[in-house]
């Protein structure tokens, strides 16, 4: 690892000082995430090639967001960034492997559209009738389970590969460059049992080089600190995409789980009865004696 960091840090040091000049590139690689490219119905253009993808939809889904959660909180509040739905509806439309239906903010628009048709504000074709609405057949689940922003530098391997006054420098630079790392979890819920279908853990893991524009002064440090800020998106969103892939293998060989009896009848681990006395054991009836055989 030391000596791919000796590798990067010249194109790195070349990056910081050509941060002043001001270009635009449409399309830039290096400011995608993980999620990438578009989807239109069934189409997917660009995407991840290592996304996962279905030949036909198993249902319509809807991305629930626990905004209260407290990792909504860290990722809204310590790192600046948005909802994760937009990511999630981009990734379960290009794999194919569900049709996406909108349950979030964006139904407040379109509960807005139907009021306007029965106040009559609408044309008489705009078509905003009753009974228009797909249902979801089930509910994606997202969470951010672990997230470390600093999961630690590369200053004391540096130095300790090179020694001396030069160790000691290229240290003190390798020192700001750290790692990030993420864990999702996301859920697949059926929404007209509440069974949960499927689960699935993602992770990821990226090199951060952002810090260092604050050994060039200040102008190239904010360029820098920039990007830096969007680095726990980007890894955050790696770790979703690879949430995703793993639900998309779990549904692509589901078992459906069966319980005697039935579901929610009881189930087959079971506990006393309310009334605080143990549950009677039925006794059997004894068996009854063969008829014998009249005599002659």
């Amino acid at each position: 690892m030391s000596k791919r960091l000796l590798r990067i840090l010249p194109l790195c040091l070349t990056g910081v000082l050509l941060s002043a000049c001001s270009t635009m590139d449409m399309g830039n690689s290096g400011a995608k995430t993980a999620a990438t490219g578009s989807a239109g119905g069934a189409n997917a253009q660009n995407a991840n090639t290592t996304l996962e993808r279905c030949d036909a939809p198993l249902g319509t889904i809807a991305i629930i967001e626990d905004t209260s959660a407290p990792w909504y909180g860290v990722l809204t509040g310590q790192y600046k960034l948005g909802s994760t739905v937009p990511v999630l509806k981009l990734l379960v439309q290009q794999s194919n492997c569900f049709v996406v239906v909108e349950r979030g903010r964006g139904m407040n628009a379109i509960m807005g559209e139907r009021a306007l048709e029965q106040s009559g504000e609408l044309r008489k074709k705009s078509n905003f009738g009753k009974g228009k609405m797909v249902s979801a057949d089930y509910g994606l689940v997202p969470s951010i389970t672990f997230s470390n922003n600093n999961a630690g530098g590369m200053g004391g391997s540096v130095a300790g590969l090179l020694g001396g006054g030069l160790g000691s420098a290229v240290a003190g630079l390798a020192a700001n460059v750290n790692s990030k790392e993420a864990s999702t979890l996301l859920s697949v819920v059926d929404n007209r049992s509440s069974v949960q279908i499927a689960a699935a853990e993602g992770s990821a893991k990226s090199m951060d080089f952002g810090a260092m524009g604050q050994l060039f002064g200040s102008s190239a440090g904010g360029s820098m600190g920039g990007y830096s800020n969007t680095a726990e998106g980007k890894v955050i969103v790696a770790a979703f995409t690879d949430s995703y892939n793993n639900v998309v293998r779990a549904v692509k060989n589901y078992r459906q789980q069966t319980v005697k009896g039935g579901l929610g009848t009881g189930g087959q681990l079971k506990v006393q009865d309310d009334d605080g006395q143990p549950v009677a054991k039925k006794k059997k009836a004894p068996a009854k004696a063969a008829a014998k055989p009249a005599a002659q």
